[in-house]
């Protein structure tokens, strides 16, 4: 249980600060998204493996760190918590006043969408959410779960700036989701409380694209822990001579 309901919360905190920070366009959303996730990792990665992304939950699968069954209720906890986290969004941002312009209800009901100038047909959308899950899924793998860093102190950085880098380049183009629960909670809100009912249809981007990065991610981990460089062996200790030896 305390797995899954550390599942929710890191999943909570990250939709909740995607929600108050990308639509009041903060400038560096994208670091505070990041350094969300990061601390959010640091609090429940001994716990769960701080997942909050159902495409890091599947390459956690293929990994075989995870059964099926655990990965739906990981899936069921994440979703569950962007799900709470759209709503408090749209309890803490008030109404628009009547008058104003349409487009300031996106500040309430935020679910990722393609930028400017593409759509769902753009091989550009779908090339982002792939490929920077990939990048995300390949670092928490390695970062997390490798044997070679086991111990390590900065894994919640990598995981963490990871995003960040991914949300610079990514939410102009595809809307810079990389975890299908980030797009699933607000664009359900956004279609059923915000009257926007085609928002739907950026589930399927968000959830297709990153979980085919999840996939392949781990497929390349797999080869990279079977190639792996061994450590070079340890020099034989230098034999002591003693005095009397030489007398």
């Amino acid at each position: 249980m305390a797995r899954y309901l550390t599942e929710f919360v890191g999943t909570f905190f990250l939709v909740l600060t995607i929600g108050l920070a990308v639509n009041y366009k903060i400038p560096m959303a994208p670091l505070a998204i990041g350094s969300m996730l990061m601390v959010m990792v640091y609090m429940g990665g001994h716990i769960s493996g701080a997942h909050y992304n159902p495409a890091v939950s599947f390459a956690v699968v293929i990994r075989g760190l995870l059964t099926p069954l655990q990965m739906l209720a990981y899936w069921l906890a994440q979703i569950l918590g962007a799900i709470a986290a759209a709503l408090i969004v749209a309890l803490i941002i008030p109404a628009p006043l009547e008058g104003t312009e349409v487009g300031e209800q996106v500040a309430r009901f935020f679910g990722p969408a393609p930028g400017a100038g593409f759509t769902m047909t753009s091989a550009g959308v779908w090339l982002v959410e792939l490929l920077f899950t990939g990048a995300l899924c390949l670092v928490v793998l390695n970062v997390t779960t490798s044997s070679k860093t086991q111990g390590n102190s900065y894994f919640g950085l990598a995981i963490g700036f990871t995003v960040a880098v991914g949300a610079f380049v990514g939410v102009h183009i595809s809307g810079g989701a990389f975890n299908p629960a980030v797009s699933i909670g607000p664009n359900l809100i956004q279609a059923t409380m915000g009257g926007a009912p085609d928002a739907l249809q950026n589930i399927l981007l968000h959830t297709a694209g990153p979980l085919v990065g999840g996939a392949v991610a781990a497929l390349i981990f797999r080869i990279q822990e079977d190639f792996v460089a061994p450590p070079p062996p340890k020099e034989p200790p230098e034999e002591e001579v003693h005095v009397h030896e030489l007398t």
